[in-house]
């Protein structure tokens, strides 16, 4: 089963303990590095539209953009009650295309992990280039290579009411690729539970790297973060925030 397939119907219900507003303020304040106001942005890899839906609701003029049908249905029902609401388009990150040029671009929760090659991280780079107005913001996170490595081996449990959901890891420092076995179970309403099985594959790519590839782009002032701090990232940050300006 493809990822996020069927985890989509519980992913909100398994995220959230995630603090999404505190992402929100956050990138808020990157935003303020560029002298472009932001009033258009581009949510990348938008899953079920709980960012999207935030920075709505601040009033900017927000387009999600994912590569996940499920996830992106999610993302419909959140965000129909907005007027207007946020455009939703089915695409891959490689794949970027947008009619318009936007302000502001975010891609959050280490989804560009999940771009396994790195030639694809260049593309994404290169479209997202494409995609942002000149002197306009990306920002974006991603796991640190300590903390994938780290993550081997492990058994990670999300528990809720009507819903589990078990992973187990392996990393694989060869190639630098940590792989998720994922089972969810959903209680259904004849009192039964449904089992179903996804797996999901993140590369672990380097500060140094990214940083290289973002400049090939035409991305200028990059800077990494901690994890919700405005210093530069360190050894000891399990995620980093990037955030640079489209010349």
């Amino acid at each position: 089963m493809e990822s996020y397939e069927a985890l989509a119907a519980s992913y909100d219900e398994l995220t959230e303990d995630v603090a999404y507003e505190k992402r929100a303020d956050f990138v808020e304040k990157l935003f303020l590095r560029a002298k472009r106001p932001v009033k258009s942005l581009l949510d990348l890899a938008c899953g079920t539209g709980t960012m999207s839906a935030l920075f709505a609701r601040r009033g900017y003029a927000v387009t999600g953009v994912d590569y996940s049908p499920e996830m992106l249905a999610q993302a419909q029902q959140k965000l129909a009650a907005f007027d207007p609401p946020p455009l939703l388009l089915c695409q891959s990150m490689p794949q970027l295309s947008l009619l318009e040029p936007v302000d502001a671009a975010i891609c959050c929760l280490d989804s560009i992990n999940y771009l396994t090659r790195a030639r694809d991280v260049q593309r994404t780079f290169a479209r997202l280039h494409d995609a942002i107005a000149p002197g306009g913001s990306l920002v974006f996170d991603v796991h640190a290579v300590s903390k994938m490595e780290a993550l081997d081996g492990e058994v990670l449990l999300d528990e809720r009411e009507n819903v589990f959901c078990l992973w187990r890891t392996r990393y694989r420092k060869h190639v630098r690729m940590l792989d998720y076995e994922v089972d969810l179970f959903r209680l259904r309403p004849d009192g039964a539970w449904e089992r179903d099985f996804e797996e999901h594959h993140q590369r672990a790519y380097s500060v140094a790297e990214l940083h290289a590839w973002l400049e090939e782009a035409g991305f200028t002032a990059i800077r990494t973060h901690g994890e919700l701090k405005l210093r530069c990232a360190n050894e000891c940050d399990g995620r980093i925030y990037f955030s640079c300006i489209r010349k």
